[in-house]
C-alpha cells in the first residue's frame, strides 16, 4: 500500500450533487504518478474532440503530487487542469501554498469534477464529511470577501480555493486562488469553475500523513534541507523572490518590453527587486516545507494605489510594467493586488493590455473602441481601470476578456499582426529572442504559450556543470550558450520530462530546476522513504516521457500538429532592435527538427509516431 498520500480520490457530479469517494489507483500510479500525470491520464479518457470547454462535459481535476504534504524542501504544489476556454486544448495550471497539503491531510489526493450547477455552490470538505452547499450569498463576491466568510463560517484553519468575479464572468484567462494570493493562473481553469457555477472548495483535514520508512525519514530531509540552504541562490531568493529577476533579464535583453517589441526597458529599476523590497516589502512569505520563501507580502501605504497584500512575482512585474511600458511601480503593485482579488491571470493580462496599446500606437485602436481610454504606453491609470473592467466585462473590457487573440480577431484592422500568442495563449515574461531555448519551448509546451513546461534555465546564466552532469560534455559549450540554437531541442525535451514529474509529485521547479540542487536520483529517494515507492531514475524518465506524449495526443485530438507549434514572426522575422540580444532572431525551425526527432515525432506533422506509442505503451490511433 502506498504511503505518504490521502488514498482516495473525490468525484463529484455537479448536476446530480452526487458525491463519489474511490480509492487510490495504484496500478495508475505506477504509470502516471500522481498530480500532472494523473490528471492527464484521467481527462484525457473523460473528454474527446467535440468537448466544449464552458460545457457540463468538460472534467475539471485538482490533484496533490505524491510528495505534496512531505517534508521534502517545497513540496507544496497542486495542479488543476481541464481542456482550456481560452486555448480550446490541453489546459493546466498549478500553485503552492496549504491548500494542497491540507487536502492530503483530510484524505484524499484528487478531485474530479463533471456536469454542472444550475445555482452557485461550493465543496465543503472536513475530513471524511464532504457536502456540496448553496454557495447564492458567494457568487458576486471577489476572492477575498470569500475566504473571509468561508473562514468564518467553517473556522480560521480551514484553506480555501476560490474564483472571483473574472471566473464567474467567464473571463477566459480567469484564475483559480488558493490561500487568498496563489494563483493557478494559466489557461483560464476560473472560467471553467464559473461554467461549472462553482464558487469554491473550503477543507479542514485534521488526519495524518503516515510516511514509508520513519526511522530514516528526518535524516534524509534534514540533508535535503541543509542542501536547499546552502545552495548559493537561496539566500537572494529569500531577500528578493523572484522579484530581482528583472534586473537579470535586463542584463540579458530578456525582459519583455512595448508589447514584446524589445527585450530591454529603460525603467527596469524603476520596476525591479530593489525598488520594491526597498519601499514595499513587508515581510517574505513561505509556503508548505518552502525554505526559499520567494512569496512576498507588500503595502502602498497612501495615494489611489493603496493597499496591503501578496506581491507580484516576476511574471506580473514584466506583464503589468515592461510589457505596458509602465514604470509606475505602485500601479504594477495595485493590478496585481486586484488580478488576485478578482482572480486573473497576470501574463495574459498585461499582454493582452499590451497588445491593444500596440494596437493604438498603431492607430488601430481608437477612443470610439475603448469608451474614451487613452492606451498611450505607460498609462498606469488606464492598466488598473482595464484590470477592473475586465473582470467585470464592462465596456472594452468585454472585448478584452475574450485574451489577445480573440480580441483581435473581433476588432481586426490588421491588429492580429501584433497579437503575442502560441495556440492562442500570450507568451509569458521571455523574450526568447534572448534566449533560444525559451522561444522552443513555447511552442512546444502542451498547454500553448508556456515557460514552466519545460522551464529551460540551464541556458540561462551559465551552469555548465549541470548541463555536463545532466546532458554529458559533448553538448558544451553549445547547449549552455542561450544564443545558440543547437542542442535546444534535446535540452527542451528532456527538461519536459522532467518538469511533468515534478509536477507529478508535487514539488517546486526552484530547487529541482533553478537552482539546479535536486533531480531523479533525489526524487527516487523522497518516493522511497515518503510514499514507499520503488522507482529508478530511469523509470520515472520514461513516466515524464509518457505524459508529455500523452498531452500531445490530447492537442493532437484537438487538430494540434506542427503547423500550430509556431511563434509570432516578429520573434523569428525580426532582429531584436535593442540591447544584449541585439540583432537575433529565434530559429525555431532548426530547433524543432531537433525536438521532434529527440521526440521520437514525426518531423512532418509533430505527431509522436506509432513506434513511440507503443513504447511508452499509449493509445496508437
Amino acid at each position: 500500500m502506498i504511503k505518504g498520500v490521502g488514498g482516495k480520490i473525490l468525484w463529484i457530479d455537479l448536476t446530480t450533487k452526487e458525491i463519489e469517494k474511490r480509492p487510490l489507483d495504484e496500478e495508475l500510479i505506477q504509470k502516471y504518478l500522481l498530480g500532472a500525470g494523473l490528471l492527464s491520464k484521467v481527462i484525457y479518457d473523460q473528454t474527446d474532440a467535440d468537448t466544449d470547454p464552458l460545457s457540463p462535459e468538460n472534467v475539471l481535476g485538482m490533484a496533490t503530487g505524491l510528495l505534496t504534504g512531505s517534508m521534502f524542501p517545497q513540496a507544496s504544489r497542486h495542479v488543476i487542469a481541464a481542456l482550456s476556454p481560452l486555448t480550446d486544448i490541453w489546459g493546466e495550471s498549478h500553485a503552492a501554498g496549504f491548500w494542497g497539503p491540507e487536502l492530503k491531510l483530510a484524505g484524499y489526493d484528487a478531485i474530479f469534477f463533471t456536469g454542472a450547477s444550475e445555482k452557485p455552490v461550493y465543496l465543503n470538505i472536513r475530513n471524511e464529511k464532504v457536502e456540496i452547499l448553496d454557495a447564492s450569498d458567494l457568487w458576486g463576491k471577489d476572492v477575498f470577501e470569500t475566504d473571509d466568510i468561508l473562514r468564518e463560517r467553517h473556522g480560521i484553519r480551514c484553506r480555501t480555493l476560490a474564483i472571483g468575479q473574472a471566473g464567474e464572468n467567464l473571463v477566459r484567462f480567469a484564475a483559480i486562488m488558493n490561500d487568498r494570493d496563489r494563483a493557478s493562473a494559466r489557461s483560464g481553469l476560473g472560467a471553467v469553475m464559473g461554467a461549472k457555477k462553482l464558487k469554491a472548495i473550503c477543507i479542514r483535514g485534521t488526519g495524518k500523513i503516515e510516511v514509508a520508512e520513519p526511522d530514516v525519514y528526518l535524516k534524509r530531509m534534514d540533508e535535503f534541507h541543509r542542501r536547499m540552504l546552502d545552495n548559493p541562490f537561496t539566500p537572494d531568493r529569500a531577500k528578493y523572490g523572484t522579484t530581482s529577476l528583472i534586473e537579470l533579464m535586463q542584463s540579458i535583453g530578456r525582459l519583455p518590453s512595448y508589447n514584446m517589441r524589445q527585450g530591454v526597458f529603460e525603467g527596469s529599476d524603476k520596476i525591479g527587486g530593489e525598488a520594491i523590497t526597498e519601499d514595499y516589502l513587508v515581510k517574505p512569505r513561505s509556503d508548505w516545507a518552502c525554505l526559499q520563501r520567494c512569496g512576498r507580502y507588500t503595502r502602498v501605504s497612501k495615494g489611489p494605489y493603496c493597499y496591503e497584500g501578496g506581491s507580484p512575482e516576476f511574471e506580473s512585474q514584466s506583464a503589468l510594467g515592461s510589457r505596458c511600458g509602465n514604470e509606475n511601480l505602485e500601479s504594477i503593485l495595485y493590478s496585481h493586488h486586484l488580478a488576485n482579488q478578482y482572480g486573473m491571470d497576470t501574463i495574459s493580462l498585461g499582454a493582452t493590455i499590451s497588445w491593444a496599446m500596440e494596437a493604438w500606437d498603431e492607430g488601430l485602436i481608437t477612443e470610439e473602441d475603448t469608451g474614451g481610454i487613452d492606451l498611450g504606453w505607460g498609462n498606469h491609470e488606464a492598466i488598473v481601470k482595464l484590470t477592473k473592467m475586465i473582470a467585470h466585462r464592462e465596456g472594452f473590457g468585454d472585448v478584452l476578456a475574450e485574451g489577445s487573440q480573440r480580441a483581435a480577431e473581433k476588432i481586426g484592422r490588421g491588429s492580429e499582426e501584433f497579437v503575442m500568442t502560441v495556440k492562442k495563449q500570450e507568451i509569458a515574461g521571455q523574450e526568447p529572442r534572448a534566449q533560444k531555448s525559451m522561444g522552443l519551448a513555447a511552442v512546444t509546451a502542451a498547454r500553448g504559450a508556456d515557460h514552466l513546461y519545460a522551464f529551460p534555465v540551464l541556458d540561462e546564466v551559465g551552469f555548465d556543470e549541470e548541463i555536463k552532469e545532466r546532458f554529458g560534455e559533448e553538448y558544451l559549450p553549445e547547449m549552455a550558450q542561450r544564443l545558440n540554437p543547437k542542442y535546444k531541442g534535446i535540452m527542451v525535451a528532456e527538461s519536459e520530462n522532467y518538469m511533468v514529474v515534478v509536477e507529478s509529485v508535487g514539488l517546486c521547479k526552484y530547487g529541482t530546476q533553478i537552482p539546479p540542487e535536486f533531480y531523479y536520483d533525489d526524487v527516487v529517494v523522497a518516493l522511497r522513504i515518503h510514499n514507499g515507492l520503488e522507482f529508478t531514475a530511469k523509470e520515472l524518465r520514461e513516466i515524464g516521457e509518457r505524459i508529455v506524449n500523452l498531452n500531445r495526443l490530447f492537442n493532437a485530438r484537438r487538430g494540434v500538429t506542427r503547423k500550430d507549434d509556431q511563434l509570432p514572426k516578429r520573434l523569428t522575422d525580426v532582429p531584436a532592435p535593442k540591447g544584449p540580444s541585439k540583432g537575433e532572431v529565434v530559429e525555431l525551425n532548426e530547433m524543432l527538427d531537433e525536438y521532434y526527432e529527440i521526440r521520437g515525432w514525426d518531423p512532418e506533422t509533430g505527431l509522436p509516431t506509432k513506434e513511440t506509442l507503443k513504447r511508452l505503451n499509449l493509445p496508437v490511433n
